[in-house]
């Protein structure tokens, strides 16, 4: 090797001999440079050229050479515009046996700026349209940085990034199965070498598709990766809103209205759309529309005492009136006085894919949430009618009501299987008692526990008589 130079044996903790190869490095790279500027054709003599001198720096252990030859050599094929030589290049360099991992990285990193945009590191390159072999070459590319990038941790964000670019090119292509099955592939979740934010935003990608899939259940279970107090973190705002509205998606899809309505608040108190007027108004809105259409329950009445001390609330006077009538005792007669208004919103009329048909109530939503409204105030009335009636006539009831016999008995029933509340009917004698008869033995124990905590608090009445006597007297 008279034009090289060698380090010497492993010397100072090295544990492999090492050539210094990097002046032959440079004379044969400007030397196949050469070859190729002459003519395209003498591409394969190039590298073959640079193919000899990568394994001798490889077996050398001459790292910064390999490199350098490497990206040499994939370089040599772009500039000849070969898409088929630099293909079978970046797969036979990356596949050498014992080949330096800096060597496959370098491979990497120098073929992703000719395949993604460099802005983000995940968006495809735009190719002029009807340039199919451009477009058929680039995504060659990218499914063959995958394959080298798979199973190697010192390659995992940029394989992640990879998965994200072929599922939007599977996307493009109308294969939205097929995009949502690949970005299924990354558990990005367990990946160090990823920000927080960029993990965040690749689970939220994964959410969408599954949505789009009409992957309820693999949805579900995407989202529950995401610790909601990362999104509340300082500079997580565009994320959170994403999402919640994601969220509103698959809860729409399962008419879960108690969560719509979380959904929709955890967006209403979103710094940035609270500094927005129209979309304050419209989340809140929502948060109220979807809470109203809530079976009853602790969670619901409580969120609902919360929303009305809301100052904002007075900014939207449908809104303020609809969730007082909730909170009131009273008898709440249908239909509200803004019920129409509210009914034409937008997200009370989106079709679980988060599409507005052309006009109110073609949605087949829409029809069960209009149904769910009516059902909602007829259970607020029956729970009122049981506070202020021990029993009553079902006749005077359903008149009360403005319901039917049949449809007053159909909701009594449903409640009382539901345990929402406590009724038996009389049918013979036309009556439904709201209470529940007490038989004599309970009677009689809640008689005898009163008597006892009655003359407890005579003794102990008459203790402090007693003490203060004799504090007194001395």
């Amino acid at each position: 090797m008279s034009s090289t130079g060698a380090s010497g044996r492993a010397e100072g903790g090295q544990l492999e001999e090492r050539v210094d190869l990097s002046a032959e490095t440079a004379s044969k790279i400007s030397q196949a440079r050469t070859l190729v500027a002459s003519s395209p054709s003498n591409l394969r003599d190039a590298l073959a050229l640079l193919a000899a001198l990568e394994k001798r720096c490889r077996v050398g252990n001459d790292t910064p050479s390999l490199v350098r030859v490497c990206e040499a050599s994939l370089d040599l094929c772009k500039e000849a515009g070969d898409d088929e030589a630099l293909l079978a290049t970046l797969k036979n360099l990356s596949t050498r046996r014992s080949q330096k991992a800096k060597a496959i990285g370098a491979l990497v990193t120098k073929c992703l700026p000719w395949v993604v945009d460099e802005g983000d590191g995940f968006t495809p390159i735009v190719i002029a349209e009807g340039n199919e072999a451009a477009a058929k070459a680039r995504d060659a590319l990218v499914e063959e940085l995958r394959e080298i990038t798979d199973g190697k941790m010192y390659l995992e964000a940029e394989r992640a990034r990879l998965t994200r670019t072929m599922a939007i090119l599977k996307e493009a292509a109308g294969d939205v199965a097929g995009a949502a099955d690949v970005l299924q592939e990354v558990h990005v979740e367990t990946y160090g070498s990823i920000s927080k934010r960029e993990k965040v935003e690749f689970i939220l990608e994964q959410m969408r598709l599954t949505l789009a899939k009409k992957d309820y259940v693999r949805a579900a279970i995407v989202s529950n990766k995401i610790q909601r107090k990362t999104l509340e973190e300082e500079g997580m705002t565009a994320e959170k809103i994403k999402f919640y509205t994601l969220l509103t998606q698959y809860h729409r899809h399962d008419k879960n209205a108690l969560e719509l309505a979380k959904d929709y608040h955890a967006i209403y108190s979103t710094n940035s759309v609270q500094e927005k007027e129209n979309e304050l108004k419209e989340a809140l809105t929502n948060t109220v529309v979807f809470l109203c259409l809530s079976e009853y329950g602790n969670e619901m009445k409580d969120m609902m005492e919360r929303i009305n001390l809301d100052t904002n609330l007075d900014k939207i006077p449908e809104c303020r009136e609809t969730i007082q009538s909730f909170l009131k005792k009273e008898i709440i007669h249908y239909p509200l006085p803004h019920l129409t208004a509210l009914e034409s919103l937008p997200a009370f009329n989106m079709e679980d894919d988060n599409t507005i048909p052309p006009s109110p109530f073609e949605s087949s939503l829409a029809s069960h949430w209009h149904t769910a409204f009516h059902t909602r105030i007829i259970q607020h009335n029956l729970r009122i009618s049981s506070v202020y009636y021990r029993r009553i006539h079902l006749s005077r009831l359903a008149q009360l009501l403005s319901l039917s016999r049949d449809d007053l008995e159909k909701h009594i029933s449903q409640m009382v299987s539901a345990g929402s509340l406590y009724a038996k009917i009389d049918r013979p004698k036309d009556i439904v008692r709201f209470k529940k008869e007490r038989k004599e033995e309970e009677i009689l124990s809640d008689w005898a526990a009163d008597i006892k905590s009655l003359l407890n608090l005579v003794e102990k009445t008459t203790y402090l008589i007693h003490k203060e006597n004799m504090v007194q007297g001395h």
